[in-house]
């Protein structure tokens, strides 16, 4: 096992990792920039060190931190999500320079961060795939000529990276001319490379991923799947395990798929295969994510399965003490992403400073956050404060332990995705799981809501009412 492990992340998943770390005797190493020396997780590590100035390229600086990690003695990296988590280049460098990458091999996150090739290889393994181009588009002669043989919609989208971005819904030969160019443009911008494939729209889907983990050894497992439909502009903001529209029989079905095709591929490490689902709980293959998920804990949460630690020791050499036939599935998780937006305007950034956090807590309910009362929210990063996950053995009951928890959670000095949560554990729709990608764009009435002030607000209130009434 690792005697030292540098985290080249920061904010909720760099405390998290942390904190597995420790269980496993690990010392840590925290990295990070002038304006969070004070960071939750500096605090936490063992060690940290300052290796930058501007906050956009302090966790982006793979020379610099591979160096740093040689220079403090840590053996391996552990790089999280975002940042350098799926950079084949990174996971190379570090091979290349003696320190364990944990993640998969560079080769496989290089073949997989390519969305046609994977796509492709996928289809050879028996994953099941979107009807679409084989590979990337020539033109727009070719788009148009595979749109009419699979017919409308269809949706063209960037080979290279995610996020939403390089995507365009196409209901008619006219909008596939119309969104070409500005579809490759937006890649090109955004991923150094225009590529676009094309696929077949499928309409009110959902958005299904499933879990694998493997070792370095050939063996290899699924641990179910989440439903992460629940989006806002393409990004996931409510993740559910297991799905509520995969019977058990479906479940094992694609599960071995998924999990034979990362064998094939020689996967170790976390894994996630995303697909889109249709209305009858079919599946095709999306894309591939090599590094660990911002929605994991709902899988941990019902296999009791720490898949941060198996991350670990697999980097480390271990090889897994699991068989499929020991995961077994219980209960549902529910997580919740809190986030430093105002719904009510498009979910834009909310800067500032947190002037009171309330975490709840209790049986079922698990917090993975960063924050604290006077942590600065700032325009340079990702707008996640903290992640709220709950369990419990029935799905209903698990709604309202989370509706409950919601209700609980106390923020203030800036806005956040809480009121709207609270709207969605409240609405019979989610309840009764009738839900697509498309559910906050069909439930406008779900952003009618007031902002809930804090229990300091009330409280003065009431001093003020009875300091008035007694006219002092």
């Amino acid at each position: 096992m690792f005697k030292k492990v540098l985290i080249a992340n920061r904010g909720e998943i760099a405390c998290r990792i942390i904190r597995a770390c420790k269980e496993l005797g690990i010392k840590t190493v925290a990295i990070y920039n002038e304006i969070e020396s004070t960071a939750r997780h500096v605090k936490m590590a063992d060690e940290a060190y300052m290796i930058g100035v501007n906050p956009l390229d302090t966790y982006l600086n793979a020379e610099r931190i591979v160096d740093l990690a040689l220079e403090v003695g840590a053996e391996a990296i552990h790089p999280g999500y975002g940042f350098l988590a799926e950079n084949e280049h990174f996971a190379r460098l570090c091979e290349e320079k003696g320190i364990t990458f944990i993640g998969p091999h560079w080769k496989v996150i290089e073949l997989m961060g390519d969305k046609a090739r994977s796509k492709e290889i996928m289809k050879k393994l028996g994953v099941p795939t979107v009807p679409g181009s084989d590979g990337i588009l020539k033109d727009e002669v070719e788009a148009k000529q595979i749109a009419k043989e699979i017919g409308y919609p269809v949706l063209l989208k960037a080979s290279a990276g995610g996020g939403g971005r390089g995507i365009r819904i196409c209901r008619n030969e006219e909008e596939l001319l119309r969104n070409y160019e500005s579809a490759y443009n937006e890649a090109l911008k955004a991923f150094g490379r225009g590529d676009l494939l094309l696929e077949k729209y499928i309409e009110n889907p959902r958005h299904i991923e499933f879990q694998v983990l493997g070792d370095k050894y050939g063996n290899v497992i699924h641990l179910g799947e989440r439903d992460c439909s629940i989006q806002r502009r393409n990004q996931k903001l409510v993740e559910i395990a297991p799905s509520l529209i995969l019977t058990p029989g479906k479940r094992a079905y694609y599960g071995e798929i998924v999990a034979n095709a990362a064998k094939e591929i020689g996967y170790y490490s976390a894994g996630t295969m995303e697909f889109v689902a249709d209305e009858k709980g079919n599946i095709y293959f999306i894309e591939m994510n090599t590094r660990i998920q911002v929605e994991h804990p709902v899988t941990e949460m019902i296999t009791g399965v720490d898949i941060v630690k198996w991350q670990i020791r697999i980097a480390a050499g271990e090889p897994l003490r699991y068989k499929q036939e020991d995961i077994k599935f219980n209960g549902y998780a529910i997580e919740c992403r809190i986030n430093a937006e105002d719904p009510k305007k498009n979910f834009a950034p909310s800067i500032g400073v947190i002037e009171r956090y309330y975490v709840p807590g209790g049986f079922g309910i698990r917090v993975e956050h960063a924050a604290s009362r006077g942590y600065e929210i700032t325009p340079y990063y990702d707008s996640l404060i903290a992640k709220l996950i709950v369990w419990a053995p029935q799905w209903e009951v698990a709604v309202e332990r989370m509706r409950a928890a919601l209700e609980t959670y106390e923020i203030t000095g800036i806005k956040t995705t809480i009121p709207l949560l609270i709207r969605i554990m409240q609405d019979e729709d989610f309840k009764k799981g009738r839900f697509t990608t498309k559910y906050l764009e069909e439930h406008p009435y779900l952003f009618e809501y007031e902002e809930v002030k804090s229990k300091e607000d009330f409280a003065a209130m009431i001093a003020a009412a009875i300091a008035n009434y007694h006219g002092l």
